[in-house]
């Protein structure tokens, strides 16, 4: 019987830009990186959730095949897949530090269905909406 999530991948195109980003930018954490051959294994945690993993994999081979993994980079530069969320306590503030940091906002925030919320996107296109904690 399963007991749960544990990680939920992301594909990226430069293992090293996305480490930069999600640690340096964003305040996660590295839990694991490990090489296997050319598979590195790299996930990060936020200091908030330390039970969930957030991989940080590239589209390749033996998940994919070749031409898959290339559609599949494609997608991510062109922000198709589904945005992630993350809750923040005050949206504004988050956005300033953030934005003082690099982080490139595709939507500035915004108030809407009682909250405020913001979005932007990683170096290799995967979008984040940044919603305020009720």
């Amino acid at each position: 019987m399963s007991t749960g999530i544990g990680v939920i991948g992301l594909y990226v195109h430069d293992q090293d830009e996305a480490l930069d980003f999600y640690v340096g930018k964003l305040g996660f954490r590295v839990h694991a990186d490990a090489r296997n051959g050319n598979y590195r294994w790299l996930t990060v945690k936020h200091p908030n959730q330390p039970s969930f993993e957030l991989g940080l994999f590239l589209p390749q081979e033996p998940v994919l095949d070749a031409a898959t993994a290339q559609t599949m980079r494609e997608m991510v530069a062109k922000g198709a897949m589904p945005p992630l969320v993350l809750v923040v306590e005050n949206c504004r503030d988050a956005y300033a530090q953030m934005k003082a940091k690099g982080v490139e906002f595709t939507q500035e925030p915004i108030e809407r269905f009682g909250g405020v919320d913001a979005n932007f996107r990683d170096p290799s296109g995967n979008g984040w909406k940044m919603i305020e904690a009720r």
